[in-house]
């Protein structure tokens, strides 16, 4: 009996032992995985950086060091190191640090620590980014700090001295400004890709300022034998740019270009204007045909004939008001062209009063460059569009076909020389030439003014020139046809 007892007791004690065993184990067991707790989990990341086995201070730390490293930017050559600062970038670390103890502490502590006591990894968790980004703080470091110092700006066209051509320009580079926002955006956010290549765009070199092609004008009239008045008007009808000036004695004239010239024939634009005001829009076959000789082969008596039918025995002065209702005050008519004709009206104009400069324009019939030039501009506008100043003047009887129908006939126009000698055979150039003799029959005046059509851009072009001896007539054709030359090459540097 007494063995048994014995045994029992030994037993007891070795039960015991064996549960204080278990039970120191397991206190060190949870003192470990009380310890591990506090540090993040195996595995998990926070904006793409892995924080595993390390304590929320440590985290920021490495998220700092990888977020605030500088983005490595290329750009052709050059290689930028730019802060993220400078993109307004900034970690949100509170937030994602917050999100990271919901995995840390999460969960039953028991069942977390029995799946320690069991090693039974959990899954791997990430916290995504979240961060702060300025994105016109970005576009207005890439424009003044990287586009002003890298961009290769294009070299535009450079007029050649003496000639009607221009030397090519050279395309340029600029940067993608919306492409490299993304690129850059990308980079910040990514713990790893943090350099990028940017992208541009090439440029065009485009047109010289139209200042260099009034040089260009001014230099082929220099190098002409001719010392008398020239005037020039030449408007973009794209941009409604224009370049407009005056020259006397190869000396550019004042401040005010708009020096009154002889219209001569040119005035026949006006006349067709106001028999489509007074008569259109839908003409009489009989007046059409009066039209066309008018203009095609400039016929006076056709022009006095309608002139009439404007209003009799006061067409001309018809012709001046249509005109004075359209702002041009200086572009009149005051008599019919037959030999002996009475003059109707003096006209005093603006144009016709100054003193700097001495055209002797002739008191039956006066524009100016720009005047022309304006109401050619207008019937472009009607006839592209149906609007502009001459519909909003006369919306009953004059309308886009009407128009249309007029710039058809100053297409037909076709003489070979002056503006048209200038542009390519087969441009479409609707326009009205003109010239006109003094007293002794010998020419003084020369004119044209046109609306050209070319590949590059329409664009008006309207040239008066005037002598008081005699405006020889092979030096200032050629003249008007170098400056139409160069006018069309302005305007097509690019076209084959």
């Amino acid at each position: 009996m007494k063995t048994v007892r014995d045994t029992s007791f030994l037993l007891r004690w070795v039960s015991l032992l064996f549960i204080a065993a278990a039970f120191s184990l397991t206190v060190v067991q949870v003192t470990a995985y009380s310890r591990q707790r506090n540090n993040y989990p195996a595995g998990l990341t926070i904006g793409g950086v892995a924080v595993g086995g390390v304590d929320p201070q440590t985290a920021s730390q490495r998220l700092l060091q990888v977020y605030n490293a500088p983005v490595e930017i290329r750009y052709e050559d050059a290689i930028i190191h730019m802060d993220p600062g400078l993109a307004g970038f900034q970690l949100d670390t509170d937030a994602m640090l917050a999100a990271a103890d919901i995995e840390r502490v999460g969960g039953s502590f028991w069942a977390g620590f029995w799946d320690y006591l069991w090693n039974r990894q959990s899954q791997a968790s990430s916290v995504p980014l979240i961060a702060n980004f300025n994105e016109e703080r970005l576009r207005t470091y890439l424009k003044e700090e990287i586009a002003t110092r890298y961009d290769k700006p294009a070299i535009a066209a450079a007029p050649v001295a003496g000639q009607v051509s221009f030397e090519p320009g050279k395309g340029g580079q600029e940067l993608d400004i919306d492409r490299a926002v993304i690129l850059i955006e990308d980079a910040l956010r990514s713990p790893v890709n943090r350099s990028v290549s940017l992208t541009y765009q090439r440029t065009n070199p485009g047109r010289p300022p139209l200042q260099n092609l009034q040089i260009l004008i001014q230099q082929i009239i220099d190098l002409t034998p001719f010392d008398g008045v020239v005037g020039v008007y030449m408007l973009d009808l794209q941009s409604g740019t224009e370049m407009h000036f005056a020259y006397n004695q190869n000396q550019t004239i004042g401040i005010n270009p708009d020096v009154a010239f002889t219209a001569s024939s040119t005035i026949k634009i006006p006349i067709m204007v106001s028999v489509y005001q007074k008569l259109g829009p839908n003409l009489e076959e009989e007046i059409r045909d009066l039209i066309l000789a008018m203009i095609t082969k400039s016929e006076n008596p056709e022009s006095d004939t309608l002139m009439d039918r404007v209003d009799t025995g006061r067409g001309p002065l018809a012709v001046s008001a249509v005109m004075k209702t359209l702002g041009l005050e200086n572009t009149f008519i005051a008599g019919y062209f037959y030999d002996g004709a009475p003059l109707l009206e003096r006209f005093s104009t603006p144009a016709n009063q100054r003193a700097d400069v001495l055209t002797n324009p002739d008191v039956y019939n006066q524009t100016t460059p720009s005047e022309m030039g304006s109401l050619l501009a207008d019937l472009y506008q009607c006839s592209e569009t149906g609007g502009g100043a001459l519909v909003a003047a006369f919306p009953s009887n004059l309308n886009q076909t009407a128009c249309q129908e007029m710039i058809d006939y100053l297409s037909r126009d076709r003489i070979g020389v002056l503006i048209e000698a200038g542009i390519p055979e087969g441009t479409k150039i609707a326009h009205k030439h003109g010239w006109i003799s003094g007293t002794s029959g010998i020419i003084q005046n020369i004119s044209d003014a046109a609306i050209v059509y070319t590949p590059g851009g329409n664009y008006v072009l309207v040239i008066y020139t005037y002598h008081p001896v005699q405006a020889v007539w092979e030096p200032v054709s050629g003249m008007i046809t170098k400056i139409s030359q160069a006018v069309y090459n302005y305007f097509n540097l690019s076209s084959p």
